[in-house]
């Protein structure tokens, strides 16, 4: 049974203009919203649901929208909950152009075919080994969907409103979080709507900060860490604990890290801790292709980030890149002390999986989580204090020690959102408050009215509201 559509009370509702939600609500997957203004229908990212088995069907099920009717998309950057669902667009009968800022094409260009060969390869593991309730075991789509959905691609640079229909036009701003970032302004008619995206730290050590914002008539703001604030500690003091002990026993330290902005940015701490001595030299292995075709990009964005020259180049060399599945393999024939830093951040799939079914039965060994975890991931289960996590059909006991340095997320935390929408000159006619999971967004909710005593509401999956 469908969500009923809800519309925002106002008596002076104008059907100029319409927002829905489809995606984001409950969760900080599954990005999905589509405004409806001046005869365009415009979708403003399209990502996969992660997470709890609830999220991740939707994946499956028809999109909640006509497809036809879409006029263009709109990214505010590059993570597979914002662009991974793409290709299903695509495979629906999507054919117009796909906006997004340079660095943000370039990442997809390498995300997507990746997402595509590692949904083949689990139906193809799947097949091999029996484990699955579907036979065949299919992939969400194919290498062929991801590539065709890349032709569709058309980059705007920062700074440039991008005319999308009659008074309809959208600019991107630098948001901080990881290369090609965005939150997005839409002017519509004289009136402005913003989306934040995923809002970059004040102060991260690699990336710029966001770009301050003056100005919003309506805004949809993210609520990733709506109801924490990241630990005031040193991070490399953090790091530099967890490598030393692990080391000293002699294990393994795995690094689940998203392959775009947080690989990056351990390579960068880890380089840091070794060249002061503060940490033993132990090889580093980077087992995660896509993450080192990324690494590459800093050269080509220098203007996003602090990374001078030097760097870059010594992040670049510090870890051994396996490429192939038979070094991945090879990997876990080793005994430590080493480093390995693989994808996915949330152990939701790829490489890294081999590794902690590998390494977390063994005490002496280490899974530390550098970034957000959402509901119903292996990451969140281990967090918790799961002490056997099922993978490839199996359990899979977890003796290893596991433990998260939150203050290396790349998501602003409450006080740091509070502080970029207090550069808003005059209070927005509406917030809404997304892409959290529920005690978080509505946390987010509470420190938005009772700070800058703004009206503000969480939308439900499915809502439609009119922007007056």
């Amino acid at each position: 049974m469908e969500t009923p559509i809800k519309v925002a009370n106002d008596s002076n509702a104008s059907p100029e203009a319409r927002l829905s939600f489809f995606g984001a609500t409950g969760t900080v997957t599954g990005s999905k919203y589509l405004l409806e203004a001046n005869g365009r229908r415009i979708l403003i990212d399209c990502g996969l649901f992660q997470g709890l088995k609830v999220e991740r069907l939707r994946n499956w099920a028809a999109l909640p929208f006509d497809v036809d009717g879409i006029d263009a998309v709109v990214l505010t950057h590059a993570h597979i909950d914002h662009s991974g669902a793409l290709p299903l667009l695509v495979k629906a009968g999507y054919h117009g152009p796909i906006y997004c800022s340079p660095a943000t094409r370039e990442l997809c260009e390498i995300l997507l075919p990746d997402a595509a060969h590692l949904q083949e390869e689990d139906a193809k593991f799947a097949n091999r080994h029996q484990f699955s309730k579907h036979s065949p075991a299919l992939p969400l789509y194919t290498l062929a969907d991801a590539k065709h959905a890349l032709g569709l691609f058309k980059q705007v640079e920062f700074g440039r409103a991008l005319t999308l229909g009659p008074n309809l036009t959208v600019t991107w701003h630098r948001a901080g979080h990881i290369l090609g970032a965005s939150w997005l302004s839409f002017a519509i008619n004289d009136r402005t709507l913003v989306f934040s995206g995923d809002l970059g730290r004040a102060k991260d050590a690699v990336m710029k900060p966001p770009e301050p914002i003056k100005h919003a008539d309506w805004l949809v703001v993210e609520s990733t860490y709506g109801n924490r604030l990241h630990e005031d500690i040193d991070p490399l003091a953090a790091l530099g604990e967890v490598v030393s002990r692990t080391m000293a026993r002699g294990g393994a330290l795995v690094i689940p890290a998203f392959a775009v902005g947080r690989a990056q940015t351990m390579l960068y701490y880890l380089h840091q801790l070794q060249r002061a001595g503060r940490v033993p030299k132990v090889p580093i292995y980077l087992n995660s292709p896509m993450a080192a075709d990324a690494t590459t990009l800093f050269e080509r964005h220098g203007d996003e980030h602090k990374l001078d020259a030097a760097t870059y180049r010594a992040i670049c060399h510090m870890a051994k890149v396996v490429n192939t599945p038979d070094d991945s393999r090879h990997l876990n024939t080793l005994s430590g002390p080493m480093i390995i830093v693989s994808a996915s951040g949330m152990a939701t799939g790829g490489r890294v999986l081999h590794h902690i079914r590998q390494f977390a039965p063994e005490a002496k060994n280490t899974i530390l989580f550098v970034g957000f975890q959402s509901a119903g991931t292996r990451g969140a289960k281990m967090l918790e204090g799961a002490t056997e996590i099922k993978m490839f059909g199996e359990y899979v006991p977890i003796r290893a020690e596991v433990v998260a340095i939150d203050c290396l997320s790349s998501h602003a935390d409450y006080g740091e959102m509070i502080g970029w929408l207090k550069g808003i000159e005059t209070p927005p006619r509406q917030t809404f408050v997304t892409h959290g999971e529920p005690v978080a967004a509505d946390a987010m909710r509470c420190h938005i009215q009772e700070q800058l005593k703004w009206p503000c509401c969480v939308p439900d999956y499915r809502d439609t509201f009119t922007l007056s």
